[in-house]
């Protein structure tokens, strides 16, 4: 005989038995008022929240505030006493980062204040806590950093020319021209005087056979790769250029994600090389990085010979020769011509990239591409597998706007509301809402259209509009408050959190298949109204250029879902689904529709 359910049996009434004891204990200590005290509604327990946290994080209250309006209503409860206390709390957060030079915490305090509509002139605004980080970082011979913060400054309010000299001498003193060339543009705006030799160096030109010198190998060693039972070395190769005269580097993330991705678990080492296969390795680490942008910055011991400028902000026009320098193939210091074939591919999570023809091959990824003035253009990086024989290029005025967050250190956080767009003649129109998202919080409704983001609304051509709208949002940290105002007439005060690596591989883990087909297939459904043993849904929208649009569907088309599969190791989606298509008669077909996780659509 089995004894083994019986003893389990025995086993969870000797463990059940105790506790049901405890609770009756609990129970019986409880006094009779409190027993017959009616329970606290969840929309007390909110308002509990929204009182601790204006105190605590004022910013959370503010957004809590409107999720609350949302859900119970205006009139419900007011909260102008509480508002007006978190907007103090928030100011005077701001004061004390400002007396412990937290110039960061300070800017982003103000850009949630500027918000919320409310300037404070008296303790500075967001231009202001960025030109004196910019400041503290010059006088700690932190360059890059220096120069890339005065130049946001100056992008939000022009520097004054006794604000612009500082950083004009240090660049003439570190040879970097182009960085010399910017600041004399903003002293000979203000009319100020300038040395005559400073000025001749910031005037002139380097040469291609200069710029060679700021290029270096990127080399990953991850072991040993066992191929047909032969083990070989597994090297990743690719480009970098040198930013700053530390040894700071910029290149590709997908070149050293083996360093810093928790996911691979194998052996990877970094390294650069200066010149050609039989010069020595020099050990390097990764600073930080931005992998929505495939952008790092490293580190090597070294002094480079020549370092490139970053705070041009190029955008070349369609036909523009532009010069791409790397290391295809391991072929160092090689120098390759081409043009601009176009603007604005949209083949990243974020922004657009450009298309190029100059000759760009495995080794290339994380070299840079300039134009024959010398300035910085563009980033070069992974080829698109579909498009083989075309190359592509980051925006180096996008490069620009990531390099704050990733000389911090560390992954760069990027805000995220939780939307998925898609550009129409009439705009940028919301298809999706993720679940448990700050656009989700405050119930933004899917089917409108975005009229601005804190109150700008880009003048954007077409094709461009929602790698604008991110770009508005780009330079912000997560935990800020955003103003975003629909076509519907709301203006909604959110607070963004930190956007997922992979939003809507996120967004289908706790979402239903039929909702994620919207952001992922383009294709919007509604409940049918026949019944069967597997929900039916009517195509409500096809988003035009989608995959469900090239697949043929169109709307009132009658589709059951059949099943879906994220396979976030590829990056992509599969769903199969039955479909009566009016185009073809109404004839039953089954489809897999296939989908690229990382979808450029989203805010």
């Amino acid at each position: 005989m089995n004894l083994a359910p019986v003893r389990r049996q025995a086993y969870r009434r000797a463990v059940s038995f105790p506790l049901l004891v405890c609770v009756l204990v609990l129970l019986s200590c409880a006094s009779a008022e409190d027993r017959l005290e009616i329970p606290r509604p969840a929309e007390q327990f909110r308002l509990d929240d929204i009182e601790r946290y204006a105190g605590e994080d004022p910013v959370r209250a503010i957004h809590l505030m409107g999720a609350y309006e949302r859900t119970y209503g205006f009139e419900n409860y007011s909260f102008d006493t509480i508002r007006q206390q978190a907007v103090e709390n928030l100011k005077e957060a701001q004061i004390k980062a400002i007396a412990e030079r937290r110039w960061d915490d300070a800017a982003s305090m103000a850009r949630s204040l500027m918000a919320l509509g409310i300037t404070v002139e008296n303790t500075g605004m967001e231009p202001d806590f960025l030109l004196a980080e910019a400041r503290e970082y010059l006088a700690g011979n932190n360059d890059l950093a220096a120069f890339v913060y005065a130049v946001r400054a100056h992008e939000l309010d022009p520097l004054s020319a006794g604000n612009a000299l500082p950083f004009f001498e240090r660049a003439v003193e570190l040879r970097q021209r182009r960085t010399a060339a910017f600041f004399l543009a903003i002293l000979d705006s203000s009319g100020a005087p300038v040395d005559s030799g400073a000025r001749a160096y910031a005037e002139g030109a380097d040469a291609p056979s200069d710029m060679i010198q700021g290029v270096a190998t990127v080399m990953v060693y991850r072991g040993t790769r066992i191929e047909r039972g032969m083990g070989s070395p597994d090297w990743i190769l690719g480009s970098a250029f040198f930013v700053d005269g530390s040894g700071l580097l910029i290149t590709n993330y997908h070149v050293i994600s083996s360093e810093v991705d928790p996911s691979y678990e194998g052996y990877s080492r970094l390294y650069i090389r200066l010149g050609d296969s039989s010069s020595a390795r020099i050990p390097a680490k990764v600073v930080g990085w931005d992998k929505a942008m495939d952008l790092a910055i490293i580190k090597a011991e070294i002094k480079p010979a020549y370092v490139f400028s970053v705070v041009d902000r190029v955008i070349p026009r369609v036909g523009e020769t532009v010069l791409a320098i790397g290391s295809p193939g391991g072929l160092e210091k090689t120098v390759t011509s081409g043009i601009v074939s176009a603007l604005g591919r949209r083949f990243l999570p974020i922004g657009d990239v450009i298309q190029i023809d100059a000759a760009v091959n495995h080794g290339n990824s994380g070299g840079p591409v300039v134009d024959l003035s010398g300035r910085l253009v563009g980033i070069v990086f992974a080829g698109i597998e579909q498009y083989q024989g075309l190359n592509f290029a980051v925006p180096a005025e996008r490069m620009a706007a990531a390099l704050p967050a990733m000389i911090k250190g560390g992954k760069a956080e990027r805000p995220w509301l939780g939307l998925a767009v898609n550009e129409t003649g009439q705009g940028a129109e919301i298809v999706y809402v993720a679940p448990f998202t700050p656009a989700s919080e405050l119930r933004l409704e899917e089917g409108v259209y975005i009229t601005s983001i804190n109150g700008v609304m880009p003048q954007a051509s077409q094709g461009t509009l929602i790698p604008a709208l991110q770009d508005l949002l780009f330079p912000a940290r997560p935990g800020e408050l955003v103003v975003l105002e629909s076509s519907d007439g709301r203006t909604t005060i959110l607070r963004s959190s930190v956007r997922p690596d992979v939003p809507l591989a996120a967004a289908a883990k706790v979402d239903s298949k039929e909702r994620i087909a919207a952001p992922l297939f383009g294709l919007v459904l509604s409940p049918s109204a026949t019944r069967g043993f597997s929900p039916s849904f009517l195509v409500k929208k096809v988003v035009r250029g989608s995959v469900a649009d090239e697949a043929g569907l169109s709307e009132n088309d009658p589709v059951n879902i059949r099943s879906l599969r994220i396979d976030e190791t590829m990056g992509i989606a599969m769903m199969d689904i039955n479909v009566k298509r009016r185009r073809s008669g109404y004839l039953e077909t089954t489809m897999r529709l296939p989908a690229i996780l990382d979808s450029p659509d989203t805010l």
